[in-house]
């Protein structure tokens, strides 16, 4: 009985393994004595959204090869997975496979899906694939397998009507389970998970008239907006989106609230009027001869929407540069986890406040009557606000603990902004004020519930006096587990334009030093970008390792998972997060489109 039962196991996931390499792999190829037209001209014209993985070859390269092999079966994660039986079970698979189509799965992979692989999704919840081998006789063959198998597997559970096949326009089509359908035409396999939508692919594909989602205006703008050297695209239309509640209520989302406006201001803008949404992704890197430990792989992927953020008199004009004028260059410090730099007029941002989110009224009027404590009365917009330029820079770095002080148990990383003033001297002394009167605030608010205050001083780094505020650890007993709030350092300094306002003073006094090596240069920003975001993997790692073990019994505490299942997803993250040594995402403009660029630069 058990040799019975682990042989039906291995032959329902060879099914399933059957199953999957047929929705997975292929597209674009001529049929036999001409070329068919793209893949695209076979899909329904009403797809809500379509794929394409026009070159595939080079995202095989990437994700296939020895140095992303090596990365990805030397983690924890992957070596849990071979005690599991059934991962033995689908590597079982892949084995019969290879030695059915006499090839290995790198080599048979690359012929499978040689001529790209394009999905899409229609309404009535129907996906349909084209999917282009370079080897036909290997499609057909590893066809035949599946065929043959499923067969077997449903005489075994009683239901051999199951698979059947059936004639439509000279053309056979097969069902492995009486929903989907499946075609192969030439070197394309068609598939549906409905059998009306394959009817609807093998319609396009007898007509001669540009029917399909290829004739479609708003499918050749998209394409038009992606890079020939783009791996693979896909098309939203966004039009039918935005007739469903739950998308409606997203896009309007952005905007309820002030933090939303001030993060995404532009794009949400761009999102409500735009006709359709174009994604590309391009990998980029050295040959497989050329990588070595110097050498980075590059994935990079571009969204673009045809919507506009708007003009000076929109609500999102705040976030909208000038021409010739955008986001600063980001400030490089130690041991830098993070860093953004926004272009945000703030003073036009809070102007906007009653059309950006009326709502919320009389919380910013508490808002106001605060910070007219802090500010002695000064107006928030015109007065305080007003003083700021556009330039927004934030700093996330890991903190570098004094011995002197200890080690917080939890491990927080640094975290700093920094503004430029119009008038760096008058209003520094304005903020100084405020920034003291918070600290007293905060040190009256603790006193009540009977916890310790914060100790102000003013120290000097390079020239540059400054405040700081932190916590005594003469009652610490346990200096290598100190509480929390030492964590916190916060700091206040201006140097020369410069307002920094930091959590630690470590932090700020990096900052410094950076914006003295800056002040030295000439900066150019980017121009029409207004926002940008760079993350150090290196940094990102080291951060979850010092804090590994509050990270597992955080999920052993709120998610109920044993120590073993905590442990096992905790490295799992740390050894994705490992592969990146470097993330990359700017916001902006570009000949009127809104853009937006997320770059991974790899390493293994």
């Amino acid at each position: 009985m058990r040799t019975r039962r682990c042989q039906d196991e291995r032959n329902t996931a060879t099914v399933l393994l059957l199953n999957l390499a047929l929705l997975v792999f292929v597209l674009p190829a001529p049929t036999k004595g001409q070329t068919p037209p793209p893949a695209a001209a076979w899909v329904p014209q009403e797809a809500v959204l379509c794929l394409q993985v026009s070159r595939p070859q080079a995202l095989l390269e990437l994700f296939t090869g020895s140095q992303m092999t090596q990365a990805i079966t030397a983690t924890p994660f992957y070596r849990g997975l071979l005690a599991q039986p059934g991962f033995q079970e689908f590597l079982k698979g892949i084995k019969f496979l290879e030695i059915s189509l006499e090839t290995d799965w790198r080599t048979g992979l690359a012929k499978l899906v040689g001529g790209g692989i394009t999905v899409a999704v229609c309404p009535q919840d129907t996906v349909v694939a084209i999917l282009e081998a370079q080897d036909e006789s290997l499609l057909q063959k590893l066809h035949e397998i599946a065929v043959n198998l499923a067969r077997a597997e449903a005489e075994k559970q009683g239901r051999p009507e199951r698979v059947a096949s059936r004639q439509y326009q000279g053309i056979t089509a097969w069902t492995f389970d009486g929903k989907e359908a499946h075609a192969i035409v030439g070197k394309r396999l068609l598939f549906s998970s409905r059998a009306e939508g394959l009817k609807a692919v093998l319609d396009l594909c007898s007509s001669s008239q540009d029917k399909g989602l290829a004739g479609s205006a708003s499918f050749q703008a998209a394409r038009k907006a992606a890079s020939p050297q783009a791996a693979a695209t896909v098309f939203v239309d966004l039009k039918p989106l935005r007739g469903i509640p739950q998308v409606a209520r997203l896009f309007e989302s952005q905007w309820s609230n002030p933090l939303g406006a001030l993060t995404w201001a532009g794009v949400a803008e761009s999102l409500r009027t735009s006709n359709w949404l174009s994604l590309e992704l391009r990998a980029e890197g050295a040959s497989p001869s050329q990588r070595g430990r110097d050498t980075r792989d590059t994935l990079s992927l571009r969204a673009v929407l045809d919507g506009k953020a708007g003009g000076p008199t929109s609500p999102a004009a705040f976030a909208l540069p000038k021409t010739g004028d955008g986001a600063w260059p980001n400030l490089a410090v130690p041991r830098r986890l993070a860093a953004a730099s926004l272009y945000r007029d703030l003073r036009g941002f809070y102007a906007a406040k009653d059309t950006l989110f009326p709502e919320r009224t009389s919380g910013l009027i508490f808002f106001e009557n605060m910070m007219g404590i802090f500010f002695t009365g000064r107006d928030l917009t015109t007065e305080v606000l007003a003083e700021t330029q556009p330039e927004i820079r934030i700093v996330v770095a890991q903190q570098q603990y004094d011995p002197t002080v200890g080690t917080p148990q939890v491990k927080l990383p640094a975290f700093a902004a920094v503004l430029r003033l119009r008038h760096p001297e008058p209003f520094g002394k304005v903020v100084e004020e405020a920034w003291q009167k918070a600290v007293g605030l905060i040190n009256f608010t603790r006193g009540q519930k009977a916890e310790p205050g914060l100790i102000i001083d003013r120290p000097v780094h390079k020239d540059v006096k400054y405040t700081v505020a932190y916590f005594s650890p003469a009652d610490a007993d346990d200096k290598a587990n100190l509480d929390i709030r030492f964590n916190v350092r916060p700091a206040l300094a201006m140097t020369g334009q410069y307002l920094i306002l930091s959590s630690t003073e470590g932090l700020a006094r990096d900052l410094i030093e950076a914006l003295s090596r800056e002040a030295g240069q000439a900066v150019t920003p980017a121009a029409q970008t207004h926002s940008m975001l760079e993350l150090d993997g290196g940094q990102a790692v080291a951060a979850l390792l010092a804090n590994r073990e509050t990270l597992v019994q955080g999920d052993m505490v709120k998610k109920g998972k044993t120590r073993p299942e905590a442990e096992a997803g905790i490295d799992m993250l740390i050894a994705l997060v490992r592969l990146v040594d470097q993330a990359r995402l700017s916001l902006g403009t570009e000949q009127g489109l809104t853009q937006a660029q997320l770059t991974l630069k790899l390493q293994y």
